[in-house]
């Protein structure tokens, strides 16, 4: 017998996940000179541990199925909420840590009773995302713990995609191979620092774990589909074309040093072109699953995604010519390929009520 919480109490999570996500796009904005009164320090935290913290928290509590593992997204929301109130240290970083320990106890808990390389791969994720906030609770700045936020997210992508690699199995020699780029990653990044060797070989595992994703992903086969489930494989593909390019950036740079061209290209492609292609992807598998809503497939889903891509080769460019301006305009058109993609998403889901809609 479950213990979970009926869907539309999720929602006022979800909510707090959404206000966090526009004022750190706000303040992302503000760092590149747009006047939106947002706080620009602010942009990072809010973006990673409070945006994404909250949403894989809330579907990582509904996977689970227990009401102590709302906490977690709860704690991680009410973080972001702290930051955009102004509410001192220590409460924004202190929720946020209270909200990726909740997790990791939600994702180690769902390794006990499956015991697996993807759970292995969640958890990993999950105590990264701690490690991370931990750091950043302790006084860190963001620039200095952001790789272990990073690595938060890139195991939690890859341990979600190697799970439904069960559709298309991968070999016993590519899941060992999936296992020894999840231990270079791991080993890399605790040895980062400011070392530029190990730094390097972070950037070199996000490129192999790229190749591994476009090699063994069922995606690639999905592609030749089409509706939603050609939409998903691009998202996944593009995705892919992005962490591979991020971790290329890193290995060329030697490391990544703030202020520095590569250091606004790696980022970006990791956190933007990557991660936000993901969301794109399964956000019409995640809202039905967490908010009990239809969200029926339209063409114009991908609308946002090209601006998304096409507005990151800008600020990418921008970056690497020394082009402020044009730096400026891409970084304009990413927050508008997320607004958009907010836009698209809520119509889909209200549209849905009013008509059927051809799968």
């Amino acid at each position: 017998m479950t213990n979970d919480i009926p869907a539309p109490w999720r929602a006022p999570l979800l909510v707090l996940a959404f206000v966090s996500l526009a004022v750190g796009v706000a303040a992302g904005l503000v760092r590149l000179g747009w006047n939106l009164g947002a706080p620009a320090a602010a942009h990072g935290p809010l973006m990673i541990s409070s945006f994404f913290g909250t949403v894989i928290g809330l579907e990582r509590a509904v996977a689970l199925g227990r009401r102590w593992a709302y906490i977690g997204p709860l704690a991680s929301g009410l973080s972001g909420l702290a930051i955009i109130t102004g509410v001192g240290a220590p409460w924004p970083a202190a929720l946020a840590t209270v909200g990726s320990l909740v997790f990791l106890a939600a994702s180690l808990d769902i390794l006990a009773r499956q015991k697996a390389l993807f759970t292995a791969t969640l958890a990993l994720g999950a105590a990264c995302w701690f490690v991370g906030t931990l750091y950043w609770a302790g006084g860190r700045e963001v620039w200095q713990v952001v790789v272990w936020w990073i690595a938060f997210l890139v195991f939690t992508i890859a341990g979600e995609r190697l799970e439904l690699s069960r559709f298309l199995p991968a070999s016993p020699m590519a899941k060992g191979l999936f296992a020894a780029i999840v231990a270079l990653l791991l080993g890399a990044l605790i040895v980062a620092g400011g070392s530029p060797i190990a730094q390097t070989a972070f950037g070199g595992a996000l490129v192999a774990l790229a190749l591994w994703l476009f090699g063994n992903d069922i995606a690639r086969r999905t592609v030749r589909e089409s509706g939603l489930t050609r939409f998903i494989a691009v998202c996944l593909l593009s995705g892919y074309a992005w962490l591979a390019f991020g971790g290329a950036a890193i290995v060329a740079a030697g490391g990544v040093a703030p202020g520095t061209p590569s250091y606004d290209a790696a980022l970006h492609a990791l956190l933007l072109g990557f991660v936000f292609a993901m969301v794109f992807g399964h956000a019409p598998i995640i809202f039905p699953a967490v908010l009990n809503v239809s969200v029926p497939w339209r063409p114009i889903f991908y609308l946002p995604l090209a601006l998304l891509h096409a507005s990151l080769a800008v600020r990418i460019a921008g970056d690497y010519a020394g082009d402020f301006a044009l730096r400026r305009t891409g970084g304009f058109g990413n927050a508008a390929a997320l607004a958009l993609f907010v836009l698209v998403m809520v119509g889909s889901i209200v549209t849905a009520r009013s008509r059927p809609v051809r799968g």
